[in-house]
């Protein structure tokens, strides 16, 4: 068994509208839900074995609360520029490109390819991954590379102002 956490960053400030996109940080807000959502994961016991996060700010600022909550050795984090607005296939091809030895891995990102990816890899129709939302899905496979569109179980989907749909 595979397990594929799929994160999308906490909310982020436009307070500096001059910033690039993938500079801009975390607002108030999304530095709240971010500790927040890794506190449930958490709750979960769940363990990852490899977290991987685009490069923006905002997306690698929501990994690193992660790993401090969950206990992830921070300098661990992969740095995947190709996260940075992928599309579902883009995902697909990070995915297929894990480790084998690893069971359990979080990939940190935006939508709309995130959404798009879940709702690809599970059949199911989430309209939205809101900020700090959470999709777990297992996929029933020993090899990242067999992971295939609608073959995924949704585990949960889970975010801040929701309770958990399980």
């Amino acid at each position: 068994m595979k397990y594929l956490y799929l994160v999308r960053h906490a909310k982020s400030s436009w307070d500096d509208l001059s910033l690039e996109d993938a500079k801009r940080p975390l607002n108030d807000r999304g530095m709240r839900d971010a500790p927040r959502m890794a506190k449930r994961l958490k709750e979960k016991e769940v363990t990852i074995d490899q977290m991987l996060s685009s490069h923006a700010v905002r997306a690698l600022a929501t990994c690193r609360n992660f790993s401090d909550v969950l206990g992830y050795p921070e300098e661990n984090i992969i740095i995947q520029p190709s996260l940075y607005h992928a599309s579902e296939d883009g995902m697909l091809q990070v995915v297929h490109g894990l480790n084998d030895t690893l069971d359990t891995v979080m990939i940190v990102g935006h939508n709309p390819g995130l959404t798009d990816f879940a709702n690809s890899l599970t059949g199911e129709l989430i309209a939205n991954v809101p900020t700090s939302g959470i999709v777990a899905i297992a996929f029933d496979v020993d090899s990242w590379k067999d992971i295939t569109w609608g073959e995924g179980k949704l585990m949960f989907f889970d975010y801040p102002k929701s309770r958990v749909r399980e």
